[in-house]
């Protein structure tokens, strides 16, 4: 039998994505245990063994690579694979190669790791996500699309420096799809519980310095921030390390935590059957349940835009 040691977490895709996950939990007190699986074993071999020799300075863990059977009694998989988007590539324009992508991993992986959580992370990862709970196999309470995540920490890092504030004092999310169709709740946007319209009002009326908001211009640099660092430098990897950190260490804490993430709905804001993001409880055992934060009228119609967006390519997908 097998000897089960702490916590393994598996990593499908060795990739600049990937890569920069492994290293990040290296550092990390997560998991005594990482694999790195990839089509390209030698850069997932290279992978371990570098990121392996940054380890000298903390506790004992085990850094290696292998094929799927190497992700036998996981406890978390993250799934990075995937082509990437090339400047100007919409995310949805990656679909049907990485639809293609994650059907041949789902069931490979499924059968060595059925108990596993999965943080799925590839793009377009809504549809990625809807479609690895469709044919996994592993129930839907234990999958997790990165979805907003990403989004919202852009979110919180322009109104930080914007409004003049430390961005732990910012609390605002990104709904909906993870592309175009996302949209800011700004009606639930919160600067140390006041919410951001007041708080500007009140700093203005105390004669401190801060900025106007914009809030078309907000979005924009959500929405688009990630073209613009894939145009300067190739990809982005770092702010979606952090943000499955994020997630990886609230699946690993001993009390559940409420996040924006991507998870199948089940009515939620009238949207059924597609998987957006909104606020979601999670925590070591997975999906718990969505948190249907009230919105205005206007902002309910966006949810829905992002769902019928997703679903017309959906609906053209051979699941």
């Amino acid at each position: 039998m097998d000897k089960k040691i702490g916590r393994k977490i598996t990593i499908i895709g060795a990739g600049a994505v990937g890569s920069t996950i492994a290293y990040s939990l290296s550092q990390r007190s997560h998991a005594s245990e990482i694999v790195l699986i990839d089509v390209n074993t030698a850069r997932a071999m290279g992978e371990a063994l570098d990121i392996a020799q940054a380890t000298s300075f903390r506790d004992p863990i085990l850094i290696d690579s292998g094929d799927y059977s190497a992700a036998k009694n996981s406890d978390i998989v993250i799934i990075t694979s995937g082509i990437a988007r090339k400047p100007g590539q919409t995310r949805l324009e990656l679909t049907k190669t990485n639809v293609g992508i994650i059907k041949d991993i789902a069931p490979q992986i499924a059968k060595v790791a059925p108990n596993a959580l999965y943080i799925i992370v590839s793009n377009p990862v809504d549809i990625l996500t809807y479609v690895f709970t469709k044919v996994s196999g592993i129930p839907e309470e234990q999958i997790i699309g990165t979805g907003t995540i990403l989004d919202f920490s852009r979110l919180k890092c322009i109104l930080a420096q914007k409004l003049n504030v430390a961005q732990k004092n910012v609390h605002s999310y990104v709904f909906g799809e993870h592309g175009d169709t996302s949209f800011i709740p700004w009606s639930t946007v919160r600067i140390s519980g006041v919410s951001i319209d007041e708080y500007i009002s009140l700093v203005k009326h105390k004669h401190l310095p801060i900025e106007s908001i914009d809030k078309d211009e907000i979005l924009n640099y959500v929405q688009k921030s990630g073209g613009t660092i894939i145009k300067e430098k190739g990809a982005t990897f770092y702010g979606i390390a952090a943000s499955v950190m994020n997630l990886v260490s609230m699946l690993t804490s001993a009390y559940d935590s409420i996040t924006c993430c991507s998870t199948l709905m089940h009515g939620e804001y009238g949207v059924d059957d597609v998987c957006l993001s909104c606020l979601t409880i999670i925590g070591p055992n997975g999906v718990r349940g969505k948190i249907p934060v009230p919105m205005t009228n206007e902002e309910v119609d966006k949810m829905q835009h992002s769902e019928r967006v997703l679903k017309e390519v959906i609906s053209q997908l051979d699941l």
